[in-house]
């Protein structure tokens, strides 16, 4: 890695999925070649776990377990109880940062509302009871995802890809949230999404690729494309500083002030990396 690059945190990156497989450890030391030098790896399945863990220890990144709300139809009724038990057997494993990728999802069709929230108010009571953080899936559920905060407190965690209002990022942000920014700012017609990225305080943003899915405008290939045979680009945590670069151009900051900002705010939003990534300076810079 170019000691003069500023470096980053993907907060949200999910390197064991299938299209990974194949290169795994390429995709990894490209992403540190160009500054990446830290990962959060989140489980969306219980029999992601295990692969997670191995992916984050490997790597010397990190890990969270939970089961994503797309997974709840299929997740098995006791499959809250086994994460706990996977949680409290790995509790001591200075990998493990969060409980995640956990919440709700009101877009996908075909989901069962109320499973999404039975598997989302047990799992913030597992976060509860280990005093983790957690890793919101946020998706038209802002609103009900507060309602849980509110009455099943948590120790704060990260609002991934958040989409939703400027109140209802100062909701979250009052709960101890950072809100996660990725690949949907890099598109010009994403207006409200980067007004947002604009208007919120520095010490609330994060940045996250959502690697393989959420790929920035210059990897998106629309469905006309497709269907004329041109393949969608992969995303990858590689392209973490590109989309820095995007959310720097819009606030009108140097990269490297939104390197040590957001880097800052991760380790505040995930205490347990504290311990994993030392901040190379400690003062911070008004962004």
């Amino acid at each position: 890695m170019n000691s003069t690059l500023p470096t980053w945190i993907d907060t949200h990156c999910h390197l064991d999925a299938a299209e990974f497989a194949p290169d795994v450890d390429a995709v990894r030391a490209q992403a540190r070649a160009v500054g990446v030098r830290h990962l959060v790896i989140p489980a969306v399945e219980l029999a992601h776990c295990g692969a997670v863990q191995a992916l984050a220890q490997r790597h010397g990144d990190s890990y969270a377990l939970g089961i994503h709300p797309l997974y709840t139809g299929r997740a098995g009724d006791g499959d809250v109880a086994a994460l706990g038990k996977i949680v409290e057997r790995v509790r001591h494993d200075p990998h493990l940062v969060a409980v995640g990728e956990i919440g709700l999802d009101y877009f996908v069709p075909g989901l069962d509302a109320a499973r999404q929230e039975q598997f989302y108010r047990a799992q913030l009571q597992l976060a509860r009871r280990f005093d983790l953080p957690v890793i919101l899936h946020v998706r038209r559920s802002a609103d009900r995802l507060l309602k849980g905060l509110r009455e099943v407190p948590v120790s704060g965690g990260i609002a991934h890809a958040f989409n939703g209002s400027l109140q209802q990022a100062r909701a979250f942000i009052a709960l101890g949230f950072k809100l996660g920014f990725g690949g949907a700012l890099t598109f010009e017609r994403a207006l409200q999404l980067r007004r947002l990225a604009v208007e919120l305080p520095p010490e609330a943003l994060v940045l996250e690729t959502d690697a393989p899915d959420m790929p920035p405008h210059w990897l998106y290939r629309t469905a006309a494309e497709r269907a004329a045979g041109t393949l969608q680009g992969r995303n990858s945590p590689a392209q973490l500083p590109r989309i820095a670069q995007v959310l720097a151009d819009l606030r009108g900051v140097s990269l490297a002030a939104l390197a040590e900002q957001t880097t800052a705010n991760a380790l505040q939003a995930l205490a347990r990396l504290q311990g994993r990534v030392g901040q190379e300076n400690s003062s911070k810079k008004c962004l």
